[in-house]
């Protein structure tokens, strides 16, 4: 295992014990307010079915709709701490998703100079434990209508309900993303579909 993948390894652990002593509890009410997110089936992403006895990197590889997100977990070498026990929960942005970014935003990202930049991207798709809609959903309505998520390195993200009542994610850059499919059972945690790539704001090392 690369120094790199052993480093995201540890802050994985560190994010795990932070996150189950923090970990907000579902009462009845926001249950009752969970939104209509979608439409589709919570045990299939488009193409593929997701096996809840498979890992995250497994089901990820084996859904045509995220190929592109499966390489570049690949390219940043933390297919092994995505196959880790966990728990974790990974939003994973469609093949479209990535087709909207801006020329030349991946392959800027993919350069060796940039490998740092790359984990954090990777990673901040990702939160320690195993975290719900009707988790997210329930911090929405605690928090007067804007829930903070931390992500495995720290980094903020935001989420909100939009009129449609579906879950929006917001990065550090106001880019916004929906939650498409959720709650999409792993042996090591959760996947969510989402529409949008989620950018940190990259600290220079």
């Amino acid at each position: 295992m690369s120094k790199i993948t052993s480093l995201v390894c540890l802050i994985l652990l560190a994010g795990l014990n932070v996150f189950a002593q923090n970990a907000p509890a579902v009462g009845k009410d926001s249950l009752a307010r969970q939104p209509r997110l979608t439409s589709s089936s919570l045990k299939k992403s488009e193409g593929a079915a997701m096996s809840s006895a498979t890992d995250i990197v497994t089901n990820i590889y084996n859904s045509p709709e995220l190929n592109t997100f499966y390489k570049v977990v690949k390219r940043a070498g933390l297919d092994q701490t995505f196959r880790s026990k966990g728990p974790i929960t990974v939003f994973a942005p469609t093949n479209q998703a990535f087709a909207n970014l801006s020329a030349g935003k991946l392959d800027s990202l993919q350069r060796p100079e940039r490998k740092y930049d790359m984990i954090a991207f990777i990673t901040y798709h990702a939160l320690p434990g195993v975290v719900t809609s009707k988790d997210i959903v329930h911090q929405i309505n605690s928090n007067k209508g804007l829930a903070t998520l931390i992500t495995l390195t720290g980094n903020k993200l935001m989420a909100k309900l939009d009129s449609n009542h579906n879950i929006v994610l917001i990065d550090e850059n106001g880019g916004q993303s929906v939650i498409s499919t959720f709650n999409l059972g792993q042996n090591n945690g959760l996947i969510h579909i989402v529409t949008g790539v989620l950018m940190p704001r990259f600290k220079n090392i």
